[in-house]
């Protein structure tokens, strides 16, 4: 799999909660175009999640996020590794989950305080 991701930075910044897309070269050469669903640190590393949309230009479903080590070297696009130690991805994947947790958890207080307000 390609370690590098193409962005669009303007895609990037255009809004706040659509993070944009990477297109992933895989070993066979299939492109894999991928939602970013969030860039989050743990233990001093950046990771990224990913959510596949698009495989060789046709829509796919979701089946699995995927989770890469992600590298800010300060060039134009940044670095995606594959994290090889299944520790460093389970924690990794632990992060994420509790990212998702609070998002949701987080979704309801907001519905609580506008059904309060009602």
């Amino acid at each position: 799999m390609s370690d590098r991701m193409d962005t669009n930075e303007e895609e990037l910044f255009d809004d706040p909660d659509d993070l944009g897309t990477v297109v992933l070269t895989l070993d066979d050469d299939t492109d894999l175009t991928c939602s970013i669903i969030c860039i989050f640190p743990v233990d001093g590393r950046q990771y990224i999640a990913l959510l596949p949309i698009m495989e060789n230009d046709k829509e796919v479903e979701p089946e699995e996020i995927l989770i890469y080590r992600f590298i800010d070297n300060g060039e134009d696009e940044p670095d995606i590794e594959n994290i090889e130690d299944d520790d460093e991805y389970d924690a990794a994947f632990d992060a994420f989950n509790e990212i998702l947790d609070e998002e949701e958890f987080g979704d309801d207080d907001d519905e609580e305080a506008d059904d309060e307000e009602s």
